[in-house]
């Protein structure tokens, strides 16, 4: 009997990984109604890896209030995982750089408080394991903020506690790092960071300069943090006895990475890799036929620690067939040759984005079908 994994990522902005999974089951099932088709939702890490690990799992949602970046109240959303000991969440919840209105952006400003609020509303939950994605950040604060609101206290030259939602402007204010009062309950949970930069904390390829722009950051700005978070560097170095700066991905979510490190002992991980882990896959590939993974745009960046990237591997070094049914292609959509066997685009006619993104449910279910033909036919 025909088995199929279908294990795609999200379609930003207009399906979910949950929903891509199944309408291409619904394709295949026109063509092949009586194989084993396993729907396995599947994250890097960013966008969409708590619905993928939920829905992968059975797992359940959960809301809080929280501190947004700019200090407003916010609904923040974290997964518990089916294993029952696992909570995922991703920082851009309660401190993603969507929440800051455009005329707003000021990395100066914004603080990763609310990402801690939510790791302590996991915590509550008796997790052992915390997944935490951290794309798409609002903040360049060095994870300041979200360790203030896990307990940290950062003191001022007068030995003063700092209030709460430490912003990137706040960096140079710190004199002193007292981890006297931190959760303790960190020390028995692995806390696992999805990660899929390798910039460092500071210089020319650190968080301010890479990132800071794109937040809102002028080039003055950028000088500010930069110094900001070399400062928080040393009083890490001397305080905490951990060397930082230079680590590769420290830099990632303005230096959320660093802090996440240096305050919660995380481990920084490719996204998809904690994903892949985390569902199972390598031994759901087991005597399988053929694997379906998908995305909404395939380009050279997919082949660089994206879903696509690490499931085709992984099917790869299984033995089993891999195609990717993608939305869009992109420049360098070839080098995806390396990781998938083909992909296929599933539009089917010149249309409109926003027409596409309606469409994208029924052109999945469609071109998986013709996939399934396709197959048998060649069989």
């Amino acid at each position: 009997m025909m088995k199929v994994l279908v294990a795609p990522d999200s379609f930003k902005g207009s399906l979910s990984a949950d929903a891509v999974a199944q309408a291409i089951a619904e394709g295949l099932r026109l063509v092949w109604p009586d194989a084993v088709i396993e729907q396995v939702p599947m994250a890097d890490g960013g966008e969409g890896t708590v619905d993928a690990l939920v829905a992968a799992t059975a797992g359940r949602k959960r809301s809080i209030t929280a501190t947004g970046p700019l200090g407003e109240t916010v609904e923040a959303t974290f997964g518990l995982l089916g294993d029952g000991r696992t909570a995922v969440l991703e920082m851009a919840s309660a401190s993603g750089l969507p929440l800051v209105p455009p005329r707003q952006k000021n990395p100066l400003r914004t603080t990763t408080y609310g990402t801690g609020q939510v790791m302590a509303a996991a915590l509550d939950c008796r997790v052992g394991r915390l997944i935490v994605g951290i794309g798409g950040s609002a903040t360049v604060d060095g994870g300041t903020g979200c360790a203030q609101a896990l307990g940290m206290k950062f003191l001022d030259a007068q030995g003063r506690p700092l209030p709460d939602g430490l912003a990137g402007g706040d960096l140079a204010r710190i004199d002193k790092i007292d981890p006297s009062q931190l959760d303790r309950r960190l020390d028995q949970v692995e806390v696992l960071v999805a990660c899929d930069v390798d910039n460092p904390l500071c210089g020319p390829s650190g968080a301010a300069a890479v990132y800071g722009p794109q937040k809102g950051a002028t080039p003055e700005m950028v000088a500010q943090l930069d110094q900001g978070l070399a400062h928080l560097a040393e009083l890490i170095q001397r305080d905490l006895g951990l060397s930082i700066g230079v680590v590769p991905g420290a830099g990632a979510a303005g230096g959320l990475g660093a802090g996440l490190i240096a305050f919660c002992k995380a481990r920084l991980q490719p996204g998809v890799e904690i994903v892949m882990a985390q569902v199972g896959l390598e031994q759901r590939l087991e005597d399988c036929d053929l694997l379906i993974t998908g995305e909404g745009q395939l380009d050279g960046q997919s082949v660089r620690g994206k879903t696509i990237s690490g499931v085709g591997r992984l099917a790869k070094r299984a033995g089993v067939p891999v195609v990717a049914l993608v939305g869009s292609i992109g420049d360098g959509a070839e080098l995806a040759l390396d990781v998938v066997d083909a992909y296929l685009p599933i539009i089917d006619r010149p249309m409109a984005l926003g027409c596409a993104m309606e469409r994208t449910a029924d052109m999945l279910k469609a071109t998986a079908a013709n996939l399934a033909r396709i197959w048998a036919s060649c069989r």
